[in-house]
């Protein structure tokens, strides 16, 4: 008998408001998450989940988020060729922002975000910069913002195998040196209501330097079910430009989650 569980979990969060009311003054945060468990023919846990906190007011623009992902599943080991039950994501990551206005269109913002990834390209990643950030457009239906800045960045490739030239064994595991190096860091923020109920919001982070080249987009539609619960379809695509060998260059993540908000 196969048994299968999908349940929504929640942290603390920024109300799903339709874009063409005013953004909360003062403290507010947003919370999502979603789960998915699966035993019998088939075992799988899948958890992903977002804090976010944002503070905002004539003078200060600020925002604080973690995210997480854990999935484990049936596995098939590539040496033995028995199943195990085992991880096969586990990704957590942490960012804020500071940004101070110099009027209702124009602040200045300093920015920090940390990354591990036990399966990525990369075991961790971190950044910090400062830059400018401008409101181009803000209407009844539509918000867009960008920032960018200079930063400095340092980031561990994972190891890999190779073969080993005096064996046995037939391969030794090499960890490449940490890199680091200035960056560009763009961000870029879009918001459309099409109606009271329903939003869709898209970011876009690009941290380029002389070595890799990080892009990551996220896309979301959100509808409101009432004033605090909202259902969300998330869409996520990361990218390095390098990695090391046997490593996809891009990784992409769908999500159906459930938003609570106050």
């Amino acid at each position: 008998m196969k048994f299968i569980l999908l349940a929504s979990g929640v942290l603390l969060a920024v109300p799903l408001v339709a874009l063409a009311d005013p953004p909360p003054q003062g403290w507010s945060g947003s919370g999502e998450a979603g789960l998915a468990i699966a035993s019998g023919n088939t075992k799988s846990q899948n958890l992903n989940a977002k804090l976010d906190i944002k503070f905002n007011d004539d003078f200060w623009k600020d925002d604080f988020y973690l995210t997480a992902q854990r999935n484990k599943a049936n596995v098939t080991d590539a040496t033995t060729g028995k199943s195990r039950y085992d991880l096969t994501a586990n990704r957590y990551e942490a960012g804020a922002s500071v940004g101070y206005r110099f009027d209702k269109r124009s602040y200045i913002v300093t920015a920090a975000r940390y990354e591990h990834d036990q399966f990525s390209p990369y075991d961790y990643q971190y950044v910090a910069s400062v830059g400018y950030g401008y409101q181009v457009l803000k209407d009844d239906k539509n918000e867009l913002s960008f920032e960018a800045g200079p930063g400095y960045k340092v980031s561990q490739p994972s190891s890999h195998t190779a073969a080993n030239p005096n064996p046995p064994p037939d391969t030794i595991t090499i960890k490449p040196d940490s890199n680091s190096n200035v960056v560009l860091r763009g961000h870029m923020e879009y918001k459309h209501s099409f109606n009271k109920v329903t939003a869709f919001v898209d970011s876009f982070v690009l941290e380029a330097g002389s070595g890799n080249k990080f892009y990551q987009n996220d896309a979301g539609l959100s509808v409101k079910m009432n004033s605090n619960l909202a259902l969300k379809v998330g869409y996520q695509v990361r990218h390095n430009s390098q990695v090391s060998a046997g490593f996809k260059k891009t990784d992409q993540l769908m999500t159906t989650n459930l938003v609570y908000s106050f």
